[in-house]
């Protein structure tokens, strides 16, 4: 009698478990999720819709993880911000049911609800947080037995708590909150890129490079700037800036998994008119000659790779020696200068992961795991750095 009047209550409980809502979850996890709890309250259309929603992963911040978050004071602003929160938390919803069983130790590349801009946002950020046909993305891998999500400038959260099942999908709570996306023109000054940067101020491409939908950026580093430098002050503002266009693929976003696959041994057409070959040898990628020794730096409108020689769009033929330890320049007639040209009155603002140099040289390890210098950037990106161009 007692199995087979405890035997009915027991499925009841259980089913009623596998159907709880969203809401319901997250109140049942109120302990180490009361402030994202908290935030979700000021946003009740997105709480609302969230509670609706079926097939999606909520990345939960804990309570340390946005503690850590507002100890930087650039951050705070986000709660009076409303349209700025409402980017953040989107950034957190992937938009499919994607398990922890279901990450590898490849990079993938998975949308989120983050599609809309900021324009509604009363901090004085001249971009969008998406510019990305499907949606804003984070990069997932698994890192030994642990999942880890790669966001803006290549910071990484790592899940403590994976597959808490509610009825519109799976919620894994994070260690960090995710770092949003921001401009290519902000993303190189925080990834010390700090030749790109000034070359595109002296350019006027800052708001043109912006505003592109899906792109993907060549972005050449200090020391490939350096190597011809003495055609830096040879160059005209239009010679410079149809070099920096040729490093500029729009209407295609390549994250490193499509560059050693999709997109490897294939031409694609730049923002200057010409087009640039991408080679995947020997698990090293190429653009013409020059190598990508950093992939996967998300941008606001889609991806930035590092490469280690600037690109020529007179030089369309310039193949790479994949067995050297360095590519040929694909500029004649040049030298290298003593000092990193473009960059007077440009300094690095953050240290954020995206500015550490690959050493394997290939995309499946610059796509791999971040070491090191993980730290709270997260929005502080979209109200810090701002103030270093509003005086541009």
């Amino acid at each position: 009698m007692q199995l087979t009047t405890l035997l009915p209550l027991a499925l009841a409980s259980y089913a009623a478990t596998q159907t709880q809502g969203l809401t319901q979850v997250l109140a049942s996890q109120n302990s180490t999720l009361s402030m994202l709890n908290s935030l979700l309250a000021t946003q009740p259309a997105l709480t609302k819709a969230l509670a609706s929603a079926q097939n999606i992963t909520l990345l939960a911040p804990s309570n340390d993880a946005f503690s850590k978050f507002i100890s930087n004071p650039a951050n705070k602003a986000i709660a009076s911000d409303s349209a700025a929160l409402m980017g953040l938390l989107e950034y957190h919803v992937l938009t499919s049911t994607v398990p922890a069983s279901s990450f590898t130790t490849t990079m993938q590349f998975i949308p989120t609800m983050l599609m809309s801009s900021s324009s509604n946002s009363t901090v004085n950020i001249n971009t969008t947080l998406s510019n990305v046909t499907g949606g804003q993305v984070v990069g997932g891998v698994k890192s030994g037995s642990k999942v880890e999500v790669m966001s803006g400038l290549k910071e990484i959260s790592t899940v403590q708590t994976a597959d808490i099942q509610f009825s519109g999908g799976v919620m894994h709570l994070i260690d960090t909150v995710l770092t949003l996306p921001i401009a290519p023109s902000m993303s190189v000054v925080d990834s010390s890129l700090t030749a790109l940067a000034g070359a595109l101020k002296n350019t006027n491409l800052l708001t043109a490079v912006n505003s592109l939908k899906d792109v993907t950026i060549f972005a050449p580093s200090n020391a490939a700037f350096q190597a011809i430098g003495s055609a830096a002050t040879t160059l005209t503002e239009q010679q410079l800036a149809g070099i920096l266009e040729y490093h500029v693929i729009n209407g295609t976003v390549g994250y490193s998994s499509l560059l050693t696959t999709g997109l490897a041994n294939e031409s694609f057409p730049t923002l200057a008119g010409g087009e640039v070959k991408i080679e995947n040898v020997d698990g090293k990628v190429f653009v013409n000659s020059a190598q990508v020794t950093i992939t996967d730096i998300l941008v606001s409108n889609g991806v930035m790779h590092v490469i280690n020689n600037v690109l020529n769009p007179s030089n369309t033929t310039a193949t790479p020696i994949p067995t050297a330890t360095t590519q040929p320049i694909a500029f004649t007639g040049v030298s290298s200068a003593s000092n990193v040209p473009f960059t007077s009155g440009i300094s690095a603002t953050t240290t954020a992961p995206s500015a550490a140099m690959e050493t394997a040289g290939s995309a499946k390890a610059a796509a791999g795991r971040v070491e090191g210098n993980i730290g709270a950037v997260g929005v502080a990106a979209l109200l810090g750095v701002v103030a270093a161009f509003l005086i541009w």
